[in-house]
């Protein structure tokens, strides 16, 4: 897919009415953002209305404040979500919509998490085929702390542009969807809103290079040391 292109098929008309149809079909579309809007809203519109509003939008981005919700965790702490307004969300899957594919042509292939057609059973499975193959019988559980929180903006974007992502309009706009501003907590400068419906691919693919990393440096270590004779 030549990289000059994907923002054009971003724009799309096809691409843009099938991510809305995709939010409508979410039962989050009826939960409002900053401006009060939800799918409601939306549906007053034509589909060459919602197109046009789109691609006008896009042309100068400039997404509009997150609404920022706090969901209590089991451990007594909160998980702080991002919930951009209704016509953002549609943006932001029509980008998600393109991208996904081209990230996960190049994510390790035994990463599971957020990933399409698979889920942690897949893991499970695989657990299981290593420990059935090989007797292995250890599992390394690694926690990030504040992983979501914490990512680079600059870097994610480099790394975006190293998966093959090289249309710049693209870049521009993503790099400004992570920059939206917090109702209430002004500009971020690092992090990727949880929330927010590319959260999980940026997340995988800052990832994916630690995931690769580990590969390279266990996958086919030897677990016996060969014998002297």
């Amino acid at each position: 897919m030549p990289q000059c292109k994907l923002y054009d098929i971003i724009t799309s008309r096809e691409n843009i009415l099938l991510s809305y149809r995709t939010i409508k079909s979410n039962k989050g579309s009826n939960t409002p953002g900053t401006d009060r809007k939800t799918i409601k809203d939306i549906q007053k519109l034509s589909e060459d209305e919602l197109v046009e509003e789109i691609r006008s939008k896009l042309k100068h981005y400039h997404p509009k404040k997150v609404r920022r919700k706090l969901i209590e965790k089991e451990n007594g702490k909160s998980r702080p979500l991002g919930i951009p307004c209704i016509i953002d969300r549609i943006i932001q899957q029509c980008f998600r919509q393109i991208l996904e594919p081209i990230a996960d042509a190049k994510f390790y292939k035994h990463s599971y998490g957020f990933r399409p057609l698979r889920s942690t059973h897949h893991a499970m499975a695989r657990v299981q085929f290593l420990i059935n193959k090989s007797s292995l019988h250890y599992v390394v559980d690694i926690d990030v702390k504040g992983f979501f929180d914490n990512i680079n903006h600059t870097l994610l974007i480099k790394q975006l542009w190293n998966i093959g992502v090289h249309d710049r309009k693209v870049l521009a706009c993503i790099s400004k969807m992570l920059k939206a501003e917090i109702d209430g907590e002004g500009i971020p400068t690092k992090g990727v809103p949880q929330g927010g419906l590319l959260s999980t691919l940026l997340s995988n693919i800052v990832l994916n290079f630690l995931d690769h990393w580990v590969a390279e440096q266990w996958e086919f270590f030897p677990l016996h040391k060969p014998s002297l004779s």
